[in-house]
């Protein structure tokens, strides 16, 4: 029996693996590098030990360091979560030769699967030859061979930009999950994701957990999953758990697995075979009543399955709430996780809580909200509407998108899904949200209440005129700000002159009420020294009444997006140079994914201040290119030269 289990992981996946030990009563051990120090996954086990360092690949990559750690902190056994070295036949030998029990398959039916250039050749499917890729192939996706999540992942539609694409994977690959492997494959366009939940034990009983469908990805990463996959033929499905169930025997494979597909045409294209637990697990939980991280370790403790799969009982759908911002080119936010409270009757699996800080050594992934419900449209309006009333105040999310995404007709109507759902409705979804007009007017009135009980204050005789205040978009956009008028009244509330149409019915530091078209709305408001206020929803910056000179930046400045580190510049460039519009300049790492910086117009690099290694912050300046009409004649260069 396991008394004593390390998680080779952190976040999230960490601690729902610690919530199930509890519940079995077996102690728990985390692990952690000097960036987690402080993480919820450390503070939730009853012992840490801490891994030197901060980026993966000198951390929770260091297999090496992860077997020391159990030994030393007396665990029995060890489980890789997701990610990382979850898919590592290496790591996996290392803890059973340590004498330590491994929550996952043998190590040989990883190497069989974990790899998918090797699991597609088990399956008798050739990868492209990346030299021998013509025009006639394109568009082609290129894959990192070991782990998932999206990384090292990149569709390529012209053939000229493949080298530098198999580059740019390939190191992300590496980052993340410590091999640069990566493959070519024919790229099929918008088809449906679809997967199997595998769980066998190692006397032969095979469990197929029905299917999941996760055709809503972004930069090939899951945003929204769902179980059962919805409007699947009989034939079809049935055909997927055949086949997923004849893999996992092919193998010989024992514990929690998926086989995933890409529908199209009706026909399944095979994708992967995962060798350990999913993200999106939770959904199969909810519709079969299972623990799935609790049968993985009675698996691994040589327990039986009953020989009968369990029978599924209604729908659930998963969200993942990203720090990330889907309108600005899904750049990953960082920032302290100020409040995080979600309604009851969800279930939440994360590794924040409130007072958190989110850093940019990681994925970007706050958690993962859970609804189940008897029917598909009962579970995505429940989601839907936990959603909107969940607290999360601190970096910018993709809540509102995720909302948006689960209210779309392409989404409510199940023929409609597939991969490219957010190619075509991005722009459609990241409409800034109604009613920010009313969010600002709460938020000046309650920084009214707060300065006149501070203050005292209020009606005089002589009318003075009116209050303004500003609010808008966190970035500065301020093609979205709200200005707001008011004056206080002899009553001791207050009157809006603008907008319009807007009565004031109570107003208090924390909730304001208003009134308009006759109907009432309430509005909790939060606001936080730093000028940034949550009305609801919304997510709005109080405006400076003047602009500070020294903010202003030269015309074509490229500020770091986000904070990060410079991992790449292009090849020889030096100031001076001649570059083109959306030429890319340099290459920035934050939470795990690469982001490419380009030029913003054809011009010359006047000043270059990105070098590898080089950490930034979030609007750092990393080099100027001077637009083309700008460039002084005598400083081009000599077309004869």
């Amino acid at each position: 029996m396991i008394s004593r289990l390390l998680v080779a992981n952190r976040g999230e996946i960490a601690c729902r693996v610690f919530r199930t030990c509890r519940d079995l009563g077996v102690s728990t051990v985390a692990v952690y590098s000097d960036a987690d120090a402080g993480a919820l996954h450390v503070r939730e086990a009853d012992a840490a030990v801490r891994l030197p360092g901060a980026a993966p690949p000198e951390t929770y990559l260091r297999g090496d360091l992860i077997v020391k750690a159990a030994l030393a902190a007396g665990a029995d056994a060890v489980h890789p979560g997701y990610g990382f070295l979850s898919e590592n036949a290496g790591f996996a030998r290392a803890v059973i030769d340590a004498g330590l029990v491994w929550i996952g398959p043998p190590p040989a039916a990883i190497e069989a699967m974990a790899s998918k250039t090797r699991a597609k050749e088990l399956l008798g499917i050739a990868p492209l030859d990346p030299a021998g890729v013509t025009e006639a192939d394109l568009p082609v996706l290129v894959k990192a061979a070991a782990g998932g999540g999206g990384r090292g992942m990149r569709v390529v539609r012209e053939l000229s930009s493949l080298e530098e694409e198999l580059e740019s994977a390939s190191a992300e690959a590496a980052s993340a999950f410590g091999d640069g492997e990566v493959f070519v494959e024919p790229y099929v366009e918008d088809g449906r994701h679809v997967e199997v939940q595998l769980l066998c034990d190692a006397h032969g009983t095979v469990w197929a957990l029905g299917t999941r469908d996760c055709s809503l990805q972004r930069r090939h990463q899951k945003v929204i999953e769902e179980a059962p996959a919805p409007g699947l033929p009989a034939a079809l499905e049935a055909s997927l758990l055949d086949t997923a169930v004849r893999a996992a025997k092919a193998v010989g494979y024992v514990g929690a697995g998926t086989v995933e597909f890409l529908v199209a045409d009706g026909r399944a294209h095979f994708l992967e075979m995962n060798t350990r637990l999913q993200v999106e697990h939770p959904v199969t939980e909810e519709v079969y009543g299972v623990d799935l991280v609790a049968l993985q370790l009675s698996v691994a403790e040589g327990g039986k399955l009953p020989p009968e799969t369990p029978a599924p009982r209604g729908h659930a759908i998963e969200a993942r709430l990203y720090a990330e911002d889907p309108a600005r080119g899904w750049a990953p936010q960082t920032g302290a996780l100020r409040l995080f409270d979600v309604p009851e009757g969800v279930r939440l699996d994360t590794g924040y809580a409130s007072g958190d800080a989110i850093g940019v050594h990681y994925d970007p992934m706050i958690a993962k909200l859970t609804v189940h419900a008897a029917t598909r449209a009962e579970a995505v309006r429940k989601l839907a509407r936990a959603l909107e009333r969940a607290r999360i105040h601190g970096p910018v999310t993709n809540r509102g998108l995720l909302v948006a995404s689960l209210r779309h007709p392409e989404y409510t109507a199940v023929e409609a899904l597939d991969t490219g759902f957010y190619d075509r409705n991005l722009p459609a979804l990241t409409i800034a949200p109604g009613g920010g007009d009313l969010a600002a007017v709460a938020a000046a009135l309650a920084a009214a209440s707060a300065r006149r009980g501070r203050f005292g204050g209020g009606w005089r005789n002589l009318r003075s005129q009116d209050e303004t205040r500003t609010y808008g978009d966190p970035y500065g956009n301020h093609q979205e700000d709200h200005e707001v008028r008011y004056r206080p009244t002899r009553d001791g509330g207050y009157e809006v002159t603008a907008p319009e149409g807007v009565r004031v019915v109570a107003a208090a530091p924390d909730r304001v009420s208003l009134e308009t078209a006759g109907v009432v709305r309430h509005f909790d408001v939060t606001a936080y020294e730093d000028g940034t206020v949550h009305v609801g929803g919304h997510r709005l910056a109080a405006r400076p009444r003047f602009t500070d000179p020294r903010e202003q930046t030269a015309p074509g400045s490229l500020l770091a997006p986000m904070p990060g580190t410079v991992v790449r510049v292009a090849d020889g460039l030096a100031v001076g140079d001649r570059v083109a519009a959306g030429q890319p300049l340099l290459w920035l790492e934050a939470m795990k994914m690469e982001h490419r910086v380009t030029a913003p117009a054809s011009g010359t690099l006047t000043a270059l201040h990105a070098a590898p290694g080089r950490q930034v912050e979030v609007g750092a300046l990393l080099a100027v290119v001077h637009a083309q009409a700008s460039v002084p004649t005598d400083a081009q260069e000599d077309p004869s030269a």
